[in-house]
């Protein structure tokens, strides 16, 4: 137990370190409200349930080990953050919202846009694969029972759902000042910024 509090305080500070999870939740609250936002959410909790499972079953110390996929895996990533910072960047140069004019946001696909591209953005960075194989074990040593590992591994997912509804809910009270377009394209310049400054991160990061 004192081994699961460590590890609770560990992953609410590492939850709580803004990255590109983070970036992908604001980008889509900004982009399709709250519903898309919270989305993002579960699709990025959902991304850590099966990395972290994968990890306590072995699945993911056989990916690392296979260079040519961990590699496809990393690049894929480096791939779909520039394009969802590309996106925010078109956005901030163009300036256009059609929300901003008194149209309601289409509910067509929000949920599903939201999970997918809060899913992809974590299932293919390789940080979240290093933090189960080499952070994880380090609380509860090496022969530690499987239903161990998955459960410290779905507390970190869930740890991590909670902080984002909560920044979801925070953007959705302050719509009011954030649906200004010259705040909207600051917030999408900046987000912009983040996404590629991770995937270039990512692309330089050779460990």
């Amino acid at each position: 137990m004192s081994g699961y509090g460590s590890f609770l305080v560990f992953a609410a500070v590492l939850v709580l370190v803004p990255g590109p999870d983070t970036a992908v939740v604001i980008r889509n609250t900004l982009a399709g409200g709250r519903s898309r936002g919270t989305w993002s959410a579960f699709g990025i909790a959902a991304s850590n349930a099966v990395q972290g499972t994968a990890a306590a079953a072995g699945l993911a110390a056989v990916i690392v080990r296979v260079e040519p996929l961990f590699q496809t895996i990393r690049w894929l990533g480096i791939a779909y953050l520039v394009f969802l910072g590309l996106q925010a960047l078109r956005s901030a140069v163009r300036g256009e919202y059609a929300d901003l004019a008194g149209r309601a946001t289409p509910a067509d696909g929000v949920a599903l846009r939201g999970f997918r591209q809060g899913f992809l953005s974590n299932i293919t960075n390789p940080k979240v694969l290093a933090f189960y194989l080499a952070v994880l074990p380090q609380f509860l040593g090496p022969d530690a029972a499987v239903p161990v590992l998955v459960a410290f591994a779905l507390t970190h997912a869930v740890i991590g759902v909670v902080w984002s509804l909560v920044l979801v809910a925070v953007l959705h009270r302050a719509r009011g000042v954030l649906a200004r377009r010259p705040v909207r394209r600051a917030l999408d310049a900046l987000t912009a910024c983040a996404l590629l400054g991770f995937g270039a991160r990512l692309a330089l990061d050779r460990g």
